[in-house]
C-alpha cells in the first residue's frame, strides 16, 4: 500500500470535511459550491475552483479519493507537494473550462434555432432561470437537442474527477508500464494502453450522452475529464521538453 503523503492527506479531509459538512451540516454549500454555467445567475467566480471538492454521492467520493491517494501520493513522493499540488488544481481548472466551453457551445446552438424560430431570448432566459422549459421549444429543437440546451443552463458540476485524470495521465506518462486493472476487467493492462483507452471511451460516451458506470448519461461530465486530461498531458509535456532543453549538451 501507498504511503499518504501530506498533501494528499489534506486534499482527501478537506475533500470528505466538505462532503459531510454539505450533506449532513450546511445543506446550502450545495448552492454556492458547484459549477455552474458562467451565464446563469448563479454562477460566482470561485465555483471553477470548489467544485472540485463537491461531490454528488458517497460512491462518487470513494471513487475519487481512492484514485487520489492511489496516483497522487506516487506523485507526490516524486514532485514535492508544490509541483503536485499546481499540477491537481490546474488540472481541475482545465476540467472546468472544457466543461464550460462544451456547455457554450450547446446553449447556444439550442438558443440561436430557436431566435432563428421567432422566440424572445430574454423569455427563454426568463423560462430557464425558473429551472423549467417551454414545451413549445419541442417543435423546433430535438429532444436529445433540448436536454442539452436546458442542461447545460441548469446542469452543476461536481468532484474531483478532472484533476484526477490528470493525474492519470501523468501516472501513465512516468510509469507507462505498470498495471492498471478496473473492477469489470480483472486483468491489468499497462498505463500507456490503459489511460488512453479510458480517454477514448470518456470521448466516445461524451459524444453520445451514456455512461461508464450505470445506466444513462445524465450527470457524467465526460468533458470535464477530457478537459482535466488534456492539461495534464500538457504540463507532463512541457515539464519533459523543459527538463530536456536544460540538460542538452548542444544548447
Amino acid at each position: 500500500m501507498n504511503q499518504i503523503t501530506p498533501v494528499v492527506k489534506q486534499l482527501l479531509i478537506v475533500n470528505v470535511i466538505i462532503f459531510l459538512a454539505a450533506n449532513f451540516f450546511m445543506p446550502i454549500l450545495k448552492d454556492y459550491l458547484p459549477l455552474y454555467y458562467f451565464e446563469n445567475p448563479a454562477f460566482q467566480f470561485w465555483q471553477p475552483i470548489t467544485h472540485m471538492f463537491m461531490h454528488g454521492s458517497i460512491p462518487h467520493i470513494l471513487f475519487n479519493m481512492f484514485a487520489l491517494y492511489s496516483f497522487g501520493s506516487v506523485l507526490e513522493q516524486i514532485w514535492g507537494g508544490k509541483k503536485f499540488v499546481l499540477f491537481y488544481i490546474l488540472c481541475g481548472l482545465g476540467a472546468a473550462i472544457l466543461h464550460t466551453a462544451v456547455n457554450y457551445w450547446q446553449f447556444h446552438d439550442g438558443l440561436n434555432t430557436l431566435l432563428l424560430n421567432g422566440i424572445k431570448e430574454n423569455e427563454v432566459i426568463q423560462t430557464l432561470n425558473q429551472s423549467m422549459i417551454n414545451n413549445g421549444w419541442q417543435q423546433f429543437l430535438s429532444p436529445s437537442k433540448l436536454d442539452s440546451f436546458a442542461s447545460s443552463y441548469l446542469s452543476v458540476a461536481v468532484g474531483a474527477s478532472g484533476a484526477i485524470y490528470g493525474l492519470l495521465v501523468a501516472f501513465a506518462f512516468m510509469f507507462p508500464n505498470a498495471g492498471l486493472a478496473l473492477l469489470f476487467i480483472p486483468v491489468p493492462i499497462k498505463a500507456k494502453y490503459f489511460v488512453p483507452g479510458v480517454l477514448v471511451l470518456d470521448l466516445v460516451l461524451g459524444f453520445n450522452g451514456a455512461a461508464i458506470f450505470g445506466s444513462g448519461g445524465t450527470g457524467i461530465a465526460h468533458f470535464a475529464h477530457i478537459g482535466g486530461a488534456l492539461v495534464g498531458f500538457l504540463l507532463m509535456w512541457f515539464w519533459k521538453k523543459k527538463q530536456f532543453d536544460q540538460f542538452r549538451w548542444d544548447k
